[in-house]
């Protein structure tokens, strides 16, 4: 629709004007998706198919060559804000367990789409392998955000939170094994060891320069107490382990996963997450709508979009309820082999549904690695179901949530009380007791540097001032 436009501009206008379209249409389609309480990052892939070249072609093709930097960018903040979670206090106390449930629902899902695709349908290795890698993944954002909303807590929670953290240390492990194999069979050089177990080292020794920036964040922000330097130090060291790991052609993925562990468990400072959390969201804004820019919309749903004989729409379908079975079961048989109680074993594998960040990324890496139609199918067919996934991910998170006891809205389950003391008192005193119990667990308030300053700069305008606020002036010496 402007590319008539885009012809008499410079390219660098034509750059800022593509991204300030994506950065608007990104936050506009918020406001709406906000209002059907679903997550942004639905917003983001469904405005960027919308301004993309297979609908309103608002955004120029060369915009996606322009940005390619982008994923590699965007997934370093989500890999490295996953670190936060994989505190060792933690893990220590329910670690095998986890490992467990997230071994059993990652790889059955892996399973089960593979059998689909290569062993039912047909399809060829190097599609059917990746795309099996990648139905490991699960996406932490919309998980993250359904606990938030409702406050939920206790071991259902801690479980999930560390299961969906591992899972895409698994996926991506998977995946560095499985576009090895996919490769191998393309280029015709036959199958060899050397081809699993040289990414297996590479992404062992990209864990450990990750956790070597790990230690290099920690002195460098230690001391620091302006917010603004630490931000920059923080950015500096991510950009440059993504520089490092685009010049060796590996993902970073693991790498910032590592550092962020690291950094966690040296410091115990949170805050640093929080502010590239706040730092973060145009970036992955931009990426989840360039990746609706890049989805080909035409070859989902026309009759010649197709991998072989088999529609791709078919084998989008057909992957989006077999991934979502593999990681139910999954799920199951790990809680029940792990020991975990009923309700965990009943209802984890319903908030394990969402994919989004990661099996995008990796998506858009495999694509790259792949090309071709194998590429663009294998594309298509992932942000395609990301956003269904995104759809109904929420709403699982909460139901999973709501039967397994996590949270509640009735006061006398968010907070109970002994039956011994319950029996003594009245409703009323029962009550006192609850809101008493709640008032103590809220968090205390930080104290504000700058509101500090303030409210000591108002008391000594009292001092010498004290009838100013009563006269409205200052009197006259």
């Amino acid at each position: 629709m402007l590319n008539g436009l885009y012809e008499h501009l410079p390219p660098v206008a034509v750059t800022i004007i593509a991204l300030s379209i994506m950065l608007i249409g990104g936050f506009l389609m918020t406001r709406l998706t906000s209002l059907f309480k679903l997550p942004n990052v639905t917003g983001y892939i469904v405005v960027g198919i919308l301004i993309g070249p297979f609908c309103l072609d608002l955004i120029p093709k060369d915009i996606l060559v322009h940005t390619e930097f982008l994923p590699d960018i965007a997934l370093a903040f989500i890999a490295f804000s996953t670190g936060e979670f994989f505190k060792l206090d933690v893990l220590k106390k329910n670690g095998v367990k986890v490992m467990i449930i997230t071994l059993f629902e990652s790889l059955a899902a892996s399973v089960l789409v593979f059998i689909l695709t290569y062993v039912i349908l047909r399809l060829p290795l190097a599609f059917s392998i990746v795309l099996s890698a990648l139905a490991a993944a699960t996406a932490p954002a919309s998980t993250l955000m359904t606990i938030r909303q409702t406050g939920a807590k206790g071991d259902f929670v801690d479980t999930l939170l560390q299961v969906v953290a591992l899972d895409d240390i698994v996926g991506l492990v998977a995946y560095s094994v499985a576009i090895s194999i996919a490769v191998a069979s393309t280029s015709g050089d036959g199958f060899r060891f050397s081809g699993i177990a040289v990414p297996l080292l590479t992404n062992l020794g990209v864990i450990a320069v990750g956790a070597l920036f790990g230690v290099v964040m920690k002195l460098a922000i230690a001391k620091r107490k302006s917010s603004d330097n630490r931000l920059i130090i923080a950015i500096a060291l991510l950009f440059t382990f993504c520089g490092i790991c685009a010049m060796l052609e590996i993902s970073p993925l693991l790498g910032c996963m590592s550092m962020g562990m690291v950094y966690i468990n040296l410091t115990g400072d949170d805050k640093l997450f929080k502010q590239l959390n706040y730092f973060s969201p145009p970036i992955l804004l931009l990426f989840f709508v360039r990746s609706g820019i890049s989805f080909d919309l035409k070859a989902l749903i026309s009759p010649s979009g197709s991998l072989g004989a088999t529609p791709l729409i078919v084998i989008g379908v057909l992957y989006f309820i077999v991934r979502i079975a593999g990681k139910y079961g999954g799920a199951f048989a790990g809680s029940a082999a792990a020991g975990k109680d009923r309700k965990v074993r009943n209802y984890l594998g319903l908030a394990l549904i969402p994919q989004a960040g990661v099996a995008i990324g990796l998506a858009a890496l495999g694509a790259r690695t792949l090309g071709g139609e194998t590429g663009n199918a294998l594309q298509t067919i992932i942000l395609s179901s990301s956003v269904l996934y995104e759809l109904i991910g929420p709403a699982s998170a909460k139901l999973s949530l709501y039967l397994s006891g996590a949270y509640s809205n009735k006061i006398e389950t968010i907070v109970p009380v002994e039956e011994e003391a319950a029996k003594e008192k009245n409703e009323v005193e029962l009550l006192i007791e609850r809101i008493n119990t709640i008032r103590e667990e809220l968090p205390k308030r930080e104290a504000n540097p700058a509101e500090e300053a303030f409210t000591e700069e108002a008391e000594n305008f009292d001092l010498y001032y004290p009838n100013q606020r009563k006269t409205g002036f200052r009197g006259r010496r």
